[in-house]
């Protein structure tokens, strides 16, 4: 009777934990399905990293509908935006490409010997205004057609001999105006189309800056992503606390999406050694104004997506190229 009792015991205990294993993956399994929301397919998108593989992929209804793969090519993908006739332009530390659907190159700009260019920016169908980092560093708009220069001008740098991180993003304001990242000042500047200085705001080595339709900055920075106004008050934060059992390393860029949610590239240095794919981490994560997090890219395997430096949204139709920088439209 007593073994009986124990058997019985023995097999209760084990029947027990076994099901608290289940219902603990089930719950595991369900909280990672909410945050993931739809996987690949909740937005349209296209996605490019820093990583020594150079390539582009375009993402629609969850499925990988264009890649691009530059395997001879040299430097990283900085930056990269698709146009609304279907180009992609990026800008890949040694060189600018636009390159077509088809996956020819439209137009090419190499970046001079001791320099390299980690973002460009469409201006309409003819040029392209890029941050040409160096001694001296540069802003340029070029046009693409005729190869002519139309306007260039100097901006300043903590360390000229120290290229690689002096610039990695900067964006054309609704205004006119550009927003530059300056890494290696620990500031962010806005300037017109004589390359004057007309606004600034600290940060700690921001990687990027992006203009809001309010008039706002959002801006990330080793720490976090800020919201600010032009009266330098900080109206909305992020830190990597706030994403919660999902650790966030390396942040670059930050967009505001239409629906109102921000979504957050994490980057992953891949030259550090091989991804855990047993553990991969994040690639991005989407949050809510109230800190939410509602989606989690997560994709290593089937596709490998790489490391994430850039993404852009293309739930909507659009047309990136129709900014204009002073009379440069």
């Amino acid at each position: 009777m007593k073994l009986k009792s124990l058997i019985f015991l023995i097999c209760s205990v084990l029947s027990t934990t076994a099901l608290l294993r289940a219902q603990t993956k089930t719950a595991e399994l369900s909280q990672h399905d909410i945050l993931s929301g739809k996987g690949l397919a909740e937005h349209d998108f296209l996605y490019a990293g820093e990583s020594g593989k150079r390539q582009v992929f375009i993402v629609r209804s969850g499925k990988v509908v264009w890649l691009y793969d530059d395997p001879a090519g040299k430097g990283e993908i900085s930056d990269a935006v698709l146009l609304s006739n279907g180009n992609v332009l990026i800008a890949h530390q040694f060189a600018i490409n636009l390159i077509s659907p088809e996956k020819k190159i439209l137009w090419n700009y190499d970046a001079p010997n001791g320099t390299e260019i980690h973002t460009a920016v469409p201006i309409g169908r003819e040029y392209v205004l890029f941050v040409q980092n160096g001694d001296p560093a540069m802003v340029k708009v070029i046009n693409i057609a005729t190869g002519e220069m139309r306007k260039q001008f100097q901006v300043p740098v903590a360390n000229p001999k120290s290229t690689h991180g002096q610039f990695r993003h900067a964006r054309i304001t609704p205004a006119g105006t550009l927003l530059i990242a300056h890494m290696d000042m620990n500031k962010v500047c806005e300037y017109n189309s004589d390359g004057k200085e007309i606004w600034s705001f600290p940060a700690d080595v921001p990687w990027s800056a992006n203009p809001l339709k309010n008039g706002n900055v959002l801006i990330v920075d080793r720490h976090d992503i800020r919201e600010v106004n032009r009266r330098g008050e900080t109206v909305a934060r992020f830190t990597r606390e706030d994403a919660g059992d999902f650790k966030l390393g390396s942040l670059q860029l930050a967009w505001r999406l239409p629906n109102g949610n921000t979504l957050i590239n994490n980057w992953t240095n891949e030259w550090n050694g091989p991804i855990d794919k047993s553990n991969p981490p994040v690639q991005a994560v989407e949050i809510t104004p109230d800190k939410k997090v509602v989606w989690v890219l997560i994709s290593w395997k089937d596709p490998d997506l790489g490391p994430a430096t850039t993404i852009q949204i293309l739930d909507e139709p659009a047309a990136p190229e129709n900014v204009s920088f002073g009379d440069i439209k």
